[in-house]
């Protein structure tokens, strides 16, 4: 009897307990860009599970939808864009939403499918940049710092190509969707392509004729809406990110095409 009672007793335990660890388990609903962003999440998840969090990863092909779809309440968090591009969005469209860990860094190239230099790249060449102010601006700065153009003085981090005050190759600067950047490589000279859109399209991140040095703001970010930033989830999200797991991953995986940057 006193066994038969006992498992009983284990039977019913097991069944409320299953439940209540279901209710545990909350799911969070992360807007990525297709590539190394999704692919270190994927590392992600099974860490953020030992914390009681499913992820699921929903991917965008450019970088307007995802602030729009997490400022309205389709996703509970982002993670795609960097600090410059994220303060640019809040400013021009009040999205109520901030940054709560840094994740990668995506030093950003300039590529060619028709020439293996820069120096071979002729004068009144098209070179392609994206349209947006945050990535377009960092990509004239990339060109300023590898001494092809020069900029006004004080233009900050979003320059476009009206403060261009010197252009001694006279290069023809198109201004492109970032997530086209790749594919204009066959009608221009070279263009500016963002790392995680330069993997995803299968070009090698190291065969940039122009790399821009793994410095300044450009560190990566999560994002998530203001009223959630301090909510037990979000520290649970940052913590399975931020271990030595990921931080092997990235090193292994994208071998100094991508650095973490916490």
């Amino acid at each position: 009897m006193t066994t038969r009672r006992t498992i009983l007793a284990a039977a019913l335990a097991a069944a409320f307990a299953a439940p209540a660890a279901a209710q545990q388990t909350q799911t969070i609903r992360i807007g990525v860009s297709p590539g190394p962003h999704a692919e270190i999440l994927e590392k992600v998840k099974p860490i953020a599970a030992k914390k009681g969090l499913e992820l699921k990863l929903i991917e965008f092909s450019d970088y307007v939808v995802p602030n729009q779809a997490l400022d309205a309440g389709e996703l509970e968090a982002n993670s795609f864009q960097n600090q410059p591009y994220l303060d640019n969005q809040v400013k021009d469209r009040g999205f109520k939403i901030v940054s709560v860990g840094l994740t990668v860094n995506f030093p950003l190239g300039i590529y060619s499918a028709k020439y293996k230099s820069w120096d071979a790249v002729p004068n009144g060449s098209s070179v392609a940049i994206q349209n947006d102010p945050t990535n377009g601006g960092r990509a004239l700065l990339l060109l300023q710092d590898k001494g092809v153009i020069k900029l006004k003085d004080g233009v900050g981090f979003k320059p476009s190509p009206a403060d261009i005050v010197e252009n001694p190759k006279k290069l023809k600067i198109i201004e492109i969707e970032a997530a086209q950047t790749a594919r204009s490589l066959a009608d221009v000279a070279a263009a500016a392509i963002n790392t995680n859109y330069a993997v995803d399209a299968k070009i090698e991140p190291t065969s940039a004729i122009l790399r821009e040095d793994p410095k300044g703001p450009y560190v990566n970010v999560i994002a998530v809406r203001e009223a959630d930033k301090d909510k037990p989830w979000v520290k649970a999200l940052i913590e399975s990110y931020h271990t030595p797991e990921i931080k092997q991953f990235v090193a292994e995986r994208f071998k100094g095409a991508v650095l973490a940057g916490w």
